[in-house]
């Protein structure tokens, strides 16, 4: 029987405050690859000991307050880059990536975009944009390589509470599912699309409103993989107790996993 591979990726809204839940879902997951998303911290104040103390190794690029995007893995980390030209120079730190055990790992904290026509919302639509060029000059669809993290982005109506109400509003924009689209067409595969097509499974409820209780949210943290990795997919899960626990992020993790020789 083949051995599994699990990958996972989370936005944490603060690894500092959140950083007890965090070390509790790597001993009880034991993930060999989690990509943190907003962990809203410098590198020199990362949390690296108790994540360490755990096995992990980690690679970040962070900001005070806000942003911030990390990998940890319990194998060695590798050809680290950040940001889309590789010298951490951009000012938001929103795209880390790294190989771990021969698959490309690209994590992404793709923009919010504020409201619909605003200056943050063109940001967030070249941002996709960009990444999508990233892609196409960086990798092949036939390399193992998976993209995963906060996307902002609900790619379709299954995906969100209540699509008739939210259309046309920042998250499930068409302009912003057009260029998600763009990016998929890389040669991306959804995958938690690939293991379930039903409505109802999201991944963010406002802290706002009771919208967890109502299960009022939206699937806009994502994993996708190459065709290489994909066609070693065993399953994909939302994690979605994880949004019930005391102080919890108002996102929870997914995760993936993959069959190895």
């Amino acid at each position: 029987m083949a051995a599994e591979l699990t990958l996972g990726t989370w936005n944490v809204n603060s690894v500092r405050v959140r950083l007890e839940h965090l070390l509790r879902m790597l001993v009880e997951w034991r993930p060999d690859i989690l990509c943190l998303q907003e962990t809203k911290v410098t590198d020199d104040q990362f949390p690296r000991e108790p994540i360490e103390a755990l096995g992990y190794r980690v690679a970040s690029s962070g900001q005070k307050a806000y942003n911030g995007v990390a990998i940890l893995a319990r194998h060695p980390i590798e050809a680290v880059r950040k940001g889309f030209d590789g010298s951490d120079s951009e000012e938001q730190k929103r795209l880390i990536a790294a190989t771990v055990l021969g698959i490309r790992v690209v994590n992404a904290y793709i923009p919010n975009g504020g409201s619909v026509g605003s200056d943050k919302f063109a940001d967030k639509l070249r941002f996709l944009e960009d990444l999508r060029g990233y892609f196409d000059r960086e990798l092949k669809p036939t390399e193992p390589a998976v993209l995963v993290g906060d996307f902002n982005v609900a790619p379709a109506p299954e995906d969100v509470w209540d699509p008739a109400a939210l259309d046309g509003t920042t998250c499930f924009h068409p302009d912003e599912r057009a260029r998600l689209e763009a990016l998929r067409a890389w040669g991306f595969r959804d995958q938690f699309r690939r293991f379930e097509r039903a409505g109802g499974h999201f991944t963010w409820w406002d802290y706002r409103e009771g919208a967890w209780p109502r299960n009022a949210g939206m699937r806009i943290d994502h994993v996708w993989a190459s065709p290489a990795l994909d066609a070693r997919a065993r399953a994909c899960l939302i994690e979605r107790d994880e949004r019930g626990r005391d102080k919890a992020s108002d996102h929870v993790p997914v995760i993936a996993a993959y069959a190895v020789d």
